[in-house]
């Protein structure tokens, strides 16, 4: 099952069972409306804070997603998920009435795919029937700690993103579903000094790189292989900056390459700069539209490439740097 230097290839692929997703107000007016599963129209969704806000998003991705899969809770053996909040906080509170076994993971902006990951090997290996992988994010919750108190009302440059409302969650399984994962690679810490808490797709480009190149490296495959390559929240500035150090590696994915920042608002009319960000950005585009592409059949192959920055209010206070890491996952038609 191991392939080359960080790469992992399941010789009985798991597949993805079920999704479900949920978003906030201003995701629900962008380009994607349609795909998403619920559109909240108060982005506190009931609740008194936006933190407890986040949580409930966690809490009905989780259970409707369960729920497509025929499963009941006690059904999951384990549950793979974190956000961005300081000690996990919206996870914590959002999955503790499930009493489902957690393991609570960070991985900035690419939990997603981390979780993706984990969960698959969990369930390659044979550790558990059926897991759930879950990430979220939520645009009040995040600039609140990140960046500015929201009545700040600061401007904000171009290249930065704006954190997205949503949660999703895939419920994973030996059992034929709608898509299965055939491999993954890992990718490492990678950190090319910058600075600029605003420009995270400048942050982030070259860990996607680094692990795109390291996963052909590992599976002898190109681009050529794959019907998208698709990062996580890069956005327009970060997306230039991956296609443009990929060419000098001698890889061209300008043709097949997509990001989840630039697909999930429209830019312009939104007033969201450079695209979206945050942990529910992949994963919520992951879940409402790529994952339906691959379960119809009009995509086949894709290497799934959640992003992430690896900051934190203190670090950036104490002017470190932002390092990147993010993480591949093959994605394939069931019937491939």
């Amino acid at each position: 099952m191991q392939k080359g230097k960080q790469s992992l290839c399941f010789t009985e692929a798991p597949f993805i069972i079920s999704t479900a997703n949920i978003v906030g107000k201003k995701e629900g007016e962008g380009p994607l409306a349609g795909h998403f599963d619920v559109i909240g129209e108060d982005d506190k969704f009931g609740q008194n804070t936006w933190e407890e806000a986040e949580s409930t998003l966690q809490k009905e991705a989780f259970t409707m997603a369960v729920g497509r899969a025929g499963l009941k809770k006690e059904d999951i053996r384990y549950l793979f998920a974190g956000d961005l909040l300081g000690q996990n906080m919206a996870t914590s509170f959002g999955v503790l009435d499930f009493q489902v076994p957690l393991f609570g993971l960070y991985g900035a902006c690419s939990t997603c795919g981390e979780s993706l990951s984990l969960g698959a090997m969990c369930v390659a290996a044979g550790y558990a029937d059926h897991v759930v992988t879950m990430t979220s994010s939520h645009f009040a919750s995040a600039e609140k700690q990140f960046r500015f108190p929201l009545e700040y009302a600061n401007q904000r440059p171009k290249s930065a993103t704006w954190t997205v409302t949503g949660s999703a969650a895939f419920v994973l399984g030996k059992e034929k579903g709608m898509a299965k994962i055939t491999g993954i690679t890992t990718g490492k810490i990678v950190d090319f000094g910058i600075k600029d808490s605003m420009n995270m797709g400048a942050a982030m480009a070259p860990a996607a790189k680094e692990v795109i190149r390291q996963h052909f490296e590992d599976f002898g495959r190109s681009e050529k292989e794959y019907d998208r390559i698709i990062t996580g929240d890069l956005g327009t500035v970060g997306q230039k900056i991956l296609i443009d150090l990929l060419l000098k590696d001698g890889y061209d994915i300008s043709k097949i390459h997509s990001d989840c920042g630039i697909e999930i608002f429209d830019a312009e009319s939104q007033n969201t700069g450079a695209g979206g960000s945050g942990c529910g950005c992949s994963a919520v585009t992951l879940s409402a539209y790529f994952l339906k592409q691959i379960e119809d059949g009009t995509l086949k192959r894709i290497l799934f490439v959640p992003t992430g920055a690896l900051l934190s209010t203190v670090s950036f206070n104490e002017g470190m740097t932002v390092p990147g890491i993010a993480h591949a996952v093959v994605i394939e038609h069931a019937d491939v």
